[in-house]
């Protein structure tokens, strides 16, 4: 299952004029040409990343009564971003003259008597005025069906741009979780050894405190030494961070897998960044050398990275 990114763009249109059109470039599809004789819909949706889907509709006024069909199109096939939908005709009739036919052409002669039975001097209707009569006087020409049949399209180029921009972003997810992963490597080995170093060192200066306050002369050396191994242990489980690069080895784990399963990540991820956080702020303030230090800035900047990327994705 694919990963889908919360941003991107896609373009449909549908009536007459797609009719000698190949299908759109990538980031939109054209449908064919649907039953509208007269009029064509052109449908543009525009995404970017947002916590919950948030729709927005800017359709002319004939399409105001198409919003719900509209709105469970979309929600049917997206979970999350702030989505736009413009919709837009354009009429054959706006620019090409009208056929007049035989029923308009009686209607407008039965018009025509009866004002003039009523006003006399009333002139006659011009072929000018006729043709316009007969361009607006029919029925306006439905294309519910039309602009659903677009929306339909531009949800499914939509859909694939952002399944695009989502391969991407897996792909840079990906490179950052291996970098992490190497960090955590280079910080396995210094563990022990920052351990053993710490606890010679406390050693040393609990000795230096002891001579310094003459506390060695009035004490068993036994006690002593004995104490000062329980306290040395001791501070060595306070700066041991072993347990934290475990975890953050699993939350790593488990990002792997949820981008390898794609679908609907992108909350699911976001959490784990936060523990991903967790654990590099812990080993930041338990580290008890440079370089687990560096380690630990290194990891909480490829981290940032993954959090910035996590959230454009669905």
């Amino acid at each position: 299952m694919a990963v889908y990114s919360m941003t991107g763009y896609a373009s449909a249109s549908a009536g007459p004029a797609t009719e000698p059109q190949t299908p759109a470039s990538a980031e939109g599809v054209t449908p064919k040409a649907s039953a509208s004789a007269h009029a064509s819909v052109h449908v543009e949706l525009r995404s970017v990343n947002g916590r919950f889907l948030d729709l927005g509709f800017r359709l002319p006024d004939e399409f105001r009564a198409l919003e719900p069909a509209l709105r469970d199109l979309l929600t049917a096939s997206f979970r999350r971003g702030k989505i736009e939908l413009r919709l837009n005709t354009q009429r054959d009739n706006e620019t090409a003259w009208p056929q007049p036919q035989p029923e308009q052409l009686n209607r407008l002669l039965r018009l025509q008597d009866s004002v003039q039975g009523w006003l006399p001097k009333a002139a006659s209707l011009s072929v000018h005025e006729v043709l316009q009569w007969c361009k607006g006087g029919g029925a306006a020409e439905k294309l519910d069906e039309v602009a659903l049949d677009a929306a339909r399209h531009c949800i499914a180029g939509l859909r694939e741009a952002r399944a695009r921009e989502g391969a991407k972003l897996v792909a840079v997810l990906m490179e950052r979780v291996g970098r992490l992963r190497e960090l955590a490597v280079q910080a396995e080995p210094l563990v022990p050894i920052v351990v053993k170093r710490q606890q010679q060192r406390f050693l040393e200066r609990w000795q230096e405190a002891l001579e310094a306050t003459g506390a060695a002369q009035s004490i068993p050396r036994e006690a002593l030494q004995e104490r000062a191994l329980n306290e040395a242990a001791a501070y060595a489980i306070r700066v041991d961070v072993a347990e934290e690069l475990a975890r953050l080895r699993s939350h790593l784990d488990e990002i792997t897998r949820l981008l390898k399963a794609g679908g609907e990540v992108g909350k699911r991820l976001d959490f784990l960044i936060q523990e991903l956080l967790r654990e590099a702020n812990t080993l930041a303030s338990k580290a008890a050398s440079l370089e687990l230090t560096n380690i630990s800035v290194e990891m909480k900047v490829a981290i940032e990275q993954l959090r910035e990327q996590v959230q454009n994705l669905e």
